[in-house]
């Protein structure tokens, strides 16, 4: 019996008592917040995106959506979507499964910075991401001789470069709770290692392969500035449709039923990753012990040399890149970001501490909203409209995923502009965004952890006379404090690459660095390219080094975020 959702006795109290009105009461006061600011920042701007779509003359005209979706370019948009979608969550699993094993069940020396450079890929700017690839497979890139500049080819590989940390993530943390025990009976019962996998090891990794799976294929079919830069309009995805329908050809029915048919198709991979999730295991786990490689593992120790080589060469060719001037190595693109662009007249140094600003907002934006939320999700329930109320707050605070960063940003723009809410020039507006954005991942980080805190421990402070934020420091926050600053290291990191919905809202003259760095690679003229670069680069470096620390914290956590 789960003790975080069934009460010390059998009985359900029939009638509203003081004491439960008192719990419905701290419980609402606690969603307040969350779910004041879900509504007005994101509700708001997604219905006012789709509202202003399927109802453009204040009537509604059901004949939009067939006539968008029915446009033989919509067509292609929604196959290269699915296409990419499915080949990146191949590939991703193809070389993550692998890894996930040799990085959880293996003994190596340098584990810790191997499972370092696995996992910080995911967070990786998608715009430094998309760079690097364009060096590298360009026509003086190392791989430019084979003409995949502007290929699908060239789209998978990026996908699957952000997708591997996910299935080493989601899986690896699963693979090293199992019990080796029946494995090495069955090898000793010869038992071949295709066999022993088969049998004994997979049934217990398929559920959260199959949450990985279908998270991972989010990832990809919402991927924008990825397809963007290495695509451009033409394979162009529902992510990159939706972009040029609102912003070059004003077409927004068309993007309302875009981004309808994404809500739709997200939240339904959602709904199937969270049961696949809540039926694996949950709190504390006995891990494995690791054990040293043995010949059978040659195969797996291979793809993972292959995963990190996918992993390490747009990286250093990207560095490389940033240092070659005029055949010659130098720091002449470095020293070029000191200075005001002339597509901008801002400098790189400047857009950085605005990114710089708005991460630091963001994270503690998102922080607030997601221990709430996981405060809420993970609390005893005394009835089963609690356990309801429970599960739909949870779900409720994925849907950011569920939508288009792009759909989310102009949804602001048209919402937020006027009163009473004009918010269009708040300096707040940007991170408010990206705290959205972000949420989800908080939410996951934090959630598994407080749910494997013995409730019987807050009983205890309550029974000894503790109040409620009490018995949170005494019981929650030696568990939860690392995971906290684990938490606002990805909040962090994602906001300082966030493109999507920051494209539309930042200001010319106050552009973030990764809108900045796409600035430049829509520019033509190699000092345009070498400053993208360099830029690239320290924002990079820049957020490698904070997932670097997460790392250092060892937090694991339930699922695939």
């Amino acid at each position: 019996m789960d003790r975080h959702h069934y009460p010390l006795t059998r009985r359900t109290p029939s009638v509203m008592t003081p004491r439960s009105v008192s719990r419905w009461a701290a419980a609402a006061s606690l969603a307040a917040v969350p779910l004041g600011v879900l509504a007005i920042f994101f509700v708001l701007p997604v219905a006012g995106m789709i509202a202003r779509g399927l109802w453009p003359e204040g009537t509604f005209d059901p004949t939009v959506l067939l006539e968008a979706y029915t446009r033989p370019r919509t067509v292609r948009v929604l196959g290269y979507t699915l296409g990419f979608a499915l080949a990146g969550t191949l590939v991703s699993l193809l070389l993550g499964l692998p890894a996930a094993y040799v990085t959880h069940r293996l003994r190596l020396p340098g584990m810790q910075a191997l499972r370092a450079a696995l996992l910080i890929p995911f967070v990786l700017p998608t715009i430094v991401v998309g760079v690097a690839f364009r060096q590298l497979i360009s026509e003086g890139g190392p791989l430019g001789g084979l003409g995949l500049d502007g290929s699908p080819v060239a789209i998978v590989a990026a996908l699957a470069f952000f997708n591997i940390a996910v299935v080493v993530r989601a899986v690896g943390a699963t693979w090293e709770s199992l019990d080796p025990r029946p494995a090495e009976a069955a090898a000793v019962m010869g038992a071949r290692p295709v066999q022993v996998f088969v049998t004994v090891t997979w049934p217990g990794l398929r559920r959260s392969v199959a949450a990985a799976a279908s998270v991972v294929f989010l990832f990809c079919a919402t991927a924008f500035a990825v397809v963007l830069t290495l695509g451009g309009l033409k394979y162009a995805t529902v992510e990159t449709e939706i972009y040029l329908l609102t912003t070059n050809l004003l077409d927004l029915p068309g993007a309302a039923a875009l981004s309808l048919l994404q809500l739709v198709v997200v939240i339904g991979l959602l709904a199937a990753s969270r049961r696949l999730e809540t039926g694996g295991r949950v709190g504390r786990v006995e891990l494995a012990p690791l054990r040293t490689a043995r010949a059978a593992d040659v195969g797996a120790l291979l793809v993972t040399a292959l995963a990190l080589l996918l992993i390490a060469a747009p990286v250093c060719t990207l560095v490389a890149g940033s240092l070659r001037v005029d055949g010659s190595w130098g720091l002449a693109h470095y020293r070029h970001l000191l200075q005001p662009l002339a597509q901008t007249q801002v400098s790189v140094g400047e857009a950085l501490v605005n990114s710089l600003r708005i991460a630091t907002d963001a994270t503690w934006m998102s922080l607030l909203l997601g221990l709430s939320v996981a405060i809420l999700v993970t609390r005893r329930t005394y009835s089963p409209r609690q356990r309801v109320a429970q599960r739909w707050l949870d779900g409720i605070f994925l849907l950011p995923l569920g939508v288009s960063a792009v759909t989310l940003g102009f949804g602001f723009l048209i919402t937020l502009a006027r009163p009473p809410l004009a918010l269009r020039d708040s300096p707040l507006l940007i991170p408010i965004a990206q705290a959205l954005v972000a949420l989800p991942l908080v939410v996951r980080t934090l959630t598994p952890v407080l749910a494997a805190v013995d409730d019987r421990q807050r009983q205890a402070a309550a029974t000894l006379g503790a109040r409620p934020w009490r018995a949170f420091l005494v019981v929650d926050w030696p568990a939860v404090r690392r995971p906290l600053l684990a938490a606002a290291g990805f909040a962090f990191a994602v906001s300082l690459g966030e493109f999507g919905a920051t494209s539309f809202l930042a200001r010319d003259d106050r552009p973030t660095l990764p809108v900045l760095i796409y600035t430049l690679i829509s520019h033509p003229g190699q000092q345009n390219f070498g400053a993208a670069l360099a830029a690239s680069c320290v924002l990079g470096l820049l957020t490698a080094t904070v997932m670097g620390l997460v790392d250092r914290l060892r937090v694991r956590s339930v699922g695939a975020w």
